[in-house]
């Protein structure tokens, strides 16, 4: 005999049978969930806005590699934004309607979807750079590397909106309970969605890195038997090779954290029968986190950064011509 359910354990108390359930946990246990999914989210939003104004802001930051953190940045900051909706369903229970739901999957998708396309384009600006710097300044202009940005959202949006339109068009179909948010993909769109979203991405930005990673070695082994004979000419070609790989390893921690947060989730996904368990677990907290590192990691590494965000908790940057700071 089926014992009755307690209204508190349901979504919906007022629709019994047709409600979801409630996820039960320990008060002290929802209360450090709570606590640290908007801890995330409020330093993900804060930190990403910084990296966002400095870039658009200061003229000198105006290169192409720059617009492409700038690109990666603006993705951070949404997802930012789509951790509060974890938060709201903290209980698994959906309250926002079944439209709203729609939204915010595709929301959900496309967003991670444009931040590993960056993570794409990011590899092939540091493999042209350093395995072909003779080339780079001449085929990677500002103009072009905006022209790849745009695209790179423009199709991420394109492809997911239909990837998921009959989500779209029928929102809450696929629901088996009121206060469930679920997305429906088939065998077919499911491995077309891992593949051009995890697979296809992971390994150009191996392959890519891979090779980075061999000629950077290369060139501070040519560089350091060759620095001690240097002319002034040859000793800015040192220069701009030294800044060039730097940049090359710095991008390379982005690039391995990156790897390290969402390989887990991704891998999971692949291997799990049910995408809710994958969804609410540790692994999940990780890939979103990816979206906070990243701008600490440039604290880390990069002087304008520091310089920039100075500048802007001083409101210096409402001086006129504050833009033309040289904060490189």
């Amino acid at each position: 005999m089926m014992q009755p359910v307690n209204e508190n354990e349901l979504c919906f108390p007022n629709l019994h049978n047709s409600s979801c359930r409630r996820t039960t946990r320990p008060p002290s246990t929802s209360m450090l969930i709570y606590i640290t999914l908007s801890s995330i989210s409020v330093l993900t939003v804060i930190l990403n806005m910084l990296v966002v104004i400095s870039i658009s802001h200061f003229k000198k930051l105006h290169s192409p590699t720059n617009f492409l953190l700038l690109s990666l940045a603006v993705s951070d900051f949404l997802v930012g934004f789509l951790i509060s909706f974890q938060i709201i369903q903290m209980d698994g229970c959906w309250y926002l309607g079944d439209v709203m739901c729609a939204m915010y999957l595709v929301l959900d998708y496309f967003i991670t979807a444009a931040s590993i396309g960056t993570m794409v384009l990011i590899s092939v600006d540091r493999y042209v750079a350093v395995c072909f710097p003779f080339y780079y300044f001449s085929k990677v202009t500002a103009e072009r590397t905006k022209m790849c940005i745009l695209l790179c959202w423009a199709s991420a949006l394109l492809f997911h909106c239909l990837l998921l339109k009959e989500n779209l068009q029928n929102p809450g179909r696929f629901k088996t309970c009121y206060g469930e948010c679920v997305v429906f993909l088939n065998y077919f769109e499911g491995f077309l969605d891992l593949f051009f979203s995890f697979i296809g991405p992971i390994t150009v930005i191996i392959v890519l890195y891979s090779r980075v990673f061999v000629v950077a070695v290369s060139q501070a082994r040519s560089m350091r038997s060759q620095v001690a004979a240097v002319t002034l000419h040859g000793s800015v070609r040192f220069k701009a090779k030294k800044s060039e790989m730097k940049a090359a390893m710095i991008l390379g921690v982005v690039v391995v954290v990156f790897l390290l947060c969402t390989c887990p989730y991704f891998c999971l996904v692949l291997a799990a029968q049910d995408v809710e368990v994958s969804a609410s677990s540790v692994t999940f907290l990780l890939f979103y986190f990816n979206s906070t590192l990243n701008p600490l990691i440039y604290v880390l590494f990069y002087p304008w950064f520091r310089k920039s965000v100075k500048l802007i908790l001083t409101l210096q940057i409402l001086k006129p011509g504050s833009w033309e700071t040289n904060v490189v």
